[in-house]
């Protein structure tokens, strides 16, 4: 009798919290850096109202079975950075602003999730489209009380031994925190026994090997990919290094692999205040998702996969007056704000000379304004007195945010595109609002709830049974 009732409560048990019973074998860890709700809903609303929807055009994460949310502050500030931020989700640990991998002080260093996943055997890749170095991806590998220390994060990747890695370049490849000349990092990187490849069209030559980073072409931009938006067939794309990581990753391997992907430039976007652009990033991002989803698909059993975000960024708003929305003005938006501004650069060196006429021709080529949207007589004014200002006067005057300083009418442009398309933002910078979380998968259960962002790495290693602490 005894017996019977102790195989009945440990089948209970099994079936009650299958979270224990499990093991997430494979694990994504999605981050869309500066990826809010609003963000999110943006991108869905947009999506619905270009195809003349009501309903949003549901992306393929916001269709995971289960939906949380997690607050961001950081040790020091109630609004985090990217550091602090990106610890926290790699970590388990909060810390001061600006710190990588470390306690508040920059002497402790914490271990990661994806050093956890190490340890137990599995295969780990750390992709971003921003560069490798940069805070987020940083924090899952690097240890340093500075996430300005380029040079010695991007170091620290022979140490780590980890498999796979993924961005645009590394910022300071030879030159250390301190300004001094330093060995350059690729020469050292392959000597560990890294297999560097650049470029979309080198890949498929050299996609099995053990170890490997995938980076831009030589002569492309070392801090990011480009804007999704700006992309052409030929540039590489968060979503090529996700799917060459899943291959790298997956092949001759029985204990699995933990990957962190990065949707860099989502945060990018935002702190310029470019609501096309961040739908853009947000689709770019939401593709990888979609080959996680896929890899999940085929097994279901053994995977999990979550998506956050480090903190919101712009205080983004939908809707701002009416109860109209006209978000699909904003698809008339053809490049970033980033081109516009150098495009605009371009007609003042080209054509020293160029009329508002000219001006007027290339702004409305680039969002639509005047040919395709109707401009407020007060925006026009606006605008041609910044064209007699830059262009006649020669007072160039930028719009400054974290990751760019553009043309005062390129940022002028895209502004009142974003007020007539109902967008509205709080700031240029980061915000306190809550990170959403989706999951799917082995242990997805645990995430369907309100937590801190110390919680999802932790949850992530009661799922694979990994050690965290």
């Amino acid at each position: 009798m005894k017996k019977h009732f102790l195989f009945l409560f440990l089948f209970t048990l099994i079936h009650a919290f299958p979270a224990f019973s499990q093991e997430a074998k494979y694990i994504f860890y999605l981050i869309g850096d500066g990826m809010g709700l609003n963000q999110v809903n943006l991108t869905e609303i947009h999506q619905a109202e270009t195809q003349h929807k009501n309903n949003p055009t549901l992306l393929v994460f916001t269709q995971f079975p289960h939906v949380g949310f997690a607050s961001t502050h950081s040790l020091s500030n109630g609004v985090t950075d990217s550091g602090a931020g990106g610890t926290a989700l790699a970590v388990g640990k909060k810390t001061k602003n600006g710190v990588i991998g470390m306690d508040s002080t920059g002497t402790i260093p914490y271990k990661s999730i994806a050093y956890a996943a190490k340890e137990q055997g599995k295969k780990v890749g750390i992709i971003t489209s921003v560069s490798i170095d940069h805070a987020t991806p940083a924090s899952f590998y690097a240890h340093q009380p500075d996430r300005d220390m380029y040079y010695e994060i991007g170091h620290e990747i022979i140490n780590s031994n980890f498999d796979f890695f993924g961005g645009s370049n590394f910022l300071k490849p030879e030159t250390t925190f301190d300004g001094k000349k330093a060995p350059s990092l690729l020469p050292l990187l392959e000597k560990a026994g890294y297999t560097i490849v650049r470029g979309k069209n080198a890949y498929t030559k050299k996609h099995m090997v053990d170890k490997m980073i995938f980076m831009n072409s030589e002569g492309a931009p070392a801090d990011a990919l480009k804007y999704a938006i700006d992309q052409k067939p030929e540039d590489l794309k968060l979503a090529d290094l996700t799917a060459a990581a899943i291959t790298a990753l997956h092949q001759d391997n029985s204990k699995g692999f933990f990957l962190m992907v990065e949707g860099g430039k989502i945060d990018w976007a935002c702190h310029a205040n470019d609501a096309a652009t961040t739908i853009q990033e947000v689709m770019d991002f939401n593709a990888s998702a979609q080959l996680a989803y896929e890899f999940y698909q085929k097994y279901p059993k053994e995977t999990l996969i979550v998506v956050t975000a480090d903190h919101e960024t712009g205080g983004l708003g939908i809707g701002n007056g009416s109860s109209s929305l006209k978000t699909r003005i904003l698809s008339h938006q053809k490049t970033s704000q980033s081109e516009l501004s150098n495009a605009i650069g371009n007609l003042r060196k080209d054509r020293p000379n160029a009329t508002w006429d000219d001006l007027k021709k290339l702004i409305s080529l680039q969002t639509g304004l005047f040919s395709k949207i109707e401009v407020l007589e007060t925006d026009r004014k606006a605008l041609q007195d910044a064209y007699q200002k830059s262009f006649v006067d020669h007072q160039n005057e930028t719009a400054k945010s974290l990751y760019a300083s553009d043309d005062k009418i390129a940022a002028l442009s895209i502004s009142i595109l974003n007020r007539m398309g109902s967008i509205s933002w709080a700031s240029n910078n980061h915000s306190a609002a809550y990170a959403p979380v989706y999951a799917i998968g082995v242990g997805s259960e645990l995430f369907n709830q309100k937590m801190d962002n110390t919680d999802i790495p932790k949850k992530i290693a009661t799922a694979a049974k990994l050690t965290l602490d």
